[in-house]
C-alpha cells in the first residue's frame, strides 16, 4: 500500500477513542464522509456513537495493532498517561507505518523538553516518530482544563491546595483539542507534511485565580492553600492517589508555579474558526462536581 491518501471516503483509525479527546472526536466525525475505525482495549465498550463498533487492540498481540490499521488513511493517536505508554504508542506508529498509513496525527503536549513524566515520554515518541518515513501532524497542547475535575472532592472538603503558587497555566478544553484534529485528519493536502501545532485556550490563570472564580460562582469562599511540594505530596499520597499519580500532579504543579505553559496561541481559532473554550467557561459548565456533596 502506497502512502497516498484513498479518493474515496477517508479511512481514519482513532487510538483512544473511549478518552476525552478521542469520543469527542468521534462524536464530530461521525458526520463526515469518513470510515472510521475505533480502536480499543475494551471489546464491550459503551462509550462509542451508536453504529461504531470497537475494534478491538491488544498491545500484547501485535497482529492486533497490524490489523487495526490495515488499509487506513490516517491514524490518530492519543494514549492515557500511564507506565507503557512509550512502548504502546511506537508499537501502534510502527504498525501504522508498516501498514502504508499516509499521516499519524498525535497528541503530544506543549512545553520545553523536561524530565518530568509525561513530558519525557512525549519527547521520546516524537523523536521515533520523527525517524520514520510518514507525515506526521503533531498536536501539542498545553494541560487540560479537565485536571480542575480531580481537584474538585479537595475542593468540596475545604482542603484544596498545591504547590503551583501564584503560577500562570493557559488550560485548554479538551473538546477544543477534538476540534483541531478533526480539522487535520479531514484535511487530504501534502499527507506527507511534517508540523507541529501549540494549543492553548484563550487565557492564563493561576490557580489562586481559579478559587476565586469559583467562590463567585459558588457563593461562598474558596481558598488555594499554598503548600510546600513535600507538604502537598503527602496530602495526595493520604488522599489514596498512587505515588506515580502524586508525581504526576507534582510535576504539573511544579510547571505551572514557573509558568512554563502561560503562553497564548491563536491556533485553535486559526484552524477550526472558533474561540476556544476558557478555563472560567469550564468551571461554569462543570460546576456541579464543585458542589454536590456540600454542605447546605
Amino acid at each position: 500500500m502506497s502512502n497516498a491518501l484513498s479518493h474515496g471516503a477517508l479511512r481514519i483509525s482513532v487510538a483512544g477513542a473511549t478518552g476525552r479527546i478521542g469520543s469527542a472526536l468521534l462524536s464530530r466525525l461521525v458526520s463526515d464522509d469518513v470510515e472510521i475505525v475505533a480502536l480499543s482495549r475494551d471489546p464491550s465498550t459503551d462509550r462509542l456513537p451508536r453504529g461504531i463498533a470497537p475494534t478491538v487492540i491488544d498491545f500484547e498481540k501485535p497482529s492486533t495493532l497490524s490489523k487495526a490499521v490495515e488499509g487506513a488513511d490516517k491514524l490518530f493517536v492519543v494514549h492515557g498517561t500511564y507506565g507503557r505508554q512509550v512502548e504502546n504508542e511506537i508499537a501502534l506508529i510502527d504498525a501504522a507505518v508498516d501498514a502504508g498509513v499516509a499521516h499519524i496525527v498525535k497528541v503530544s503536549v506543549m512545553g520545553p523538553p523536561v524530565r518530568l513524566h509525561p513530558f519525557d515520554w512525549h519527547a521520546e515518541i516524537e523523536a521515533h516518530l520523527a525517524t520514520r518515513d510518514v507525515g506526521y501532524t503533531l498536536l501539542r497542547p498545553s494541560t487540560f482544563v479537565d485536571i480542575l475535575k480531580s481537584r474538585a472532592a479537595f475542593v468540596v472538603q475545604g482542603v484544596w491546595g498545591g504547590a503551583a503558587g501564584e503560577g500562570r497555566v493557559n488550560l485548554i478544553d479538551t473538546r477544543d483539542v477534538a476540534d483541531v484534529a478533526r480539522v487535520v485528519l479531514l484535511d487530504r493536502e501534502n499527507p506527507q507534511a511534517q508540523r507541529a501545532y501549540h494549543l492553548t485556550g484563550p487565557a492564563a490563570v493561576s490557580m489562586p485565580d481559579v478559587a476565586a472564580e469559583l467562590s463567585r460562582l459558588l457563593g461562598e469562599q474558596i481558598s488555594y492553600d499554598h503548600r510546600t511540594p513535600g507538604e502537598h505530596r503527602e496530602v495526595l499520597l493520604n488522599s489514596g492517589l498512587s505515588e506515580m499519580i502524586a508525581d504526576l500532579q507534582l510535576g504539573l504543579d511544579r510547571l505551572f508555579e514557573l509558568s512554563v505553559q502561560s503562553e497564548t496561541t491563536s491556533t485553535v481559532f486559526e484552524l477550526t474558526g472558533q474561540q476556544p473554550r476558557s478555563a472560567y467557561a469550564w468551571l461554569e459548565e462543570n460546576l456541579s462536581a464543585f458542589k454536590s456533596k456540600r454542605v447546605k
